[in-house]
């Protein structure tokens, strides 16, 4: 799960402006496609009860419209002075979603006793994609265990893992 150069550097650039929103950088996603590249923004916020913060019932339900222009125009506004992508580029702002891909293995402890979905570098067990059962993530050791048919648990090391989505169920 580790970001490419170019990535961290658009992170890095762009994570004060998303914070000033008063959101949660969750991730985000660079995609160089020739002439026209694409960058995704995933923000995010805590959803509160809103009876007991006070807040307006919009504050209350997580990311809302309004909280990703106020993103692409901060964001959109410092891409425009530092111009870090060559040629043209998409921005795109959204909230993770319910299949919400993981960028940071301390994203995942939240997870636990949830399905994922994977894709490995490497194959563990023979096998590069398969939905598991989050079972624990050990920030110290950069590993997760995840659990597939038949109680099978396996030891997967955070470095293996080219992407991570949780799995959304009913």
């Amino acid at each position: 799960m580790k970001l490419s150069n170019k990535t961290q550097e658009l992170q890095d650039m762009i994570a004060p402006a998303v914070a000033a929103c008063n959101v949660h950088l969750w991730g985000i996603e660079f995609l160089p496609q020739g002439k026209r590249s694409m960058l995704r923004i995933y923000i995010d916020k805590p959803v509160t009860n809103a009876s007991e913060t006070g807040e307006t019932e919009e504050n209350g339900r997580g990311i809302s419209v309004e909280d990703c222009v106020r993103v692409t125009q901060q964001v959109g506004a410092i891409l425009d002075v530092h111009d870090p992508i060559s040629g043209e580029f998409s921005l795109e702002v959204s909230s993770p979603g319910w299949d919400r891909p993981f960028f940071e293995l301390s994203q995942m402890p939240a997870y636990i006793g949830q399905q994922v979905a994977l894709r490995l570098i490497s194959a563990v067990d023979n096998r590069r994609k398969f939905q598991a059962k989050l079972v624990a993530v050990n920030l110290d050791d950069e590993t997760i265990q995840v659990e597939v048919e038949k109680q099978q648990v396996l030891d997967i090391d955070s470095h293996n893992i080219d992407k991570a989505n949780l799995v959304y169920q009913d």
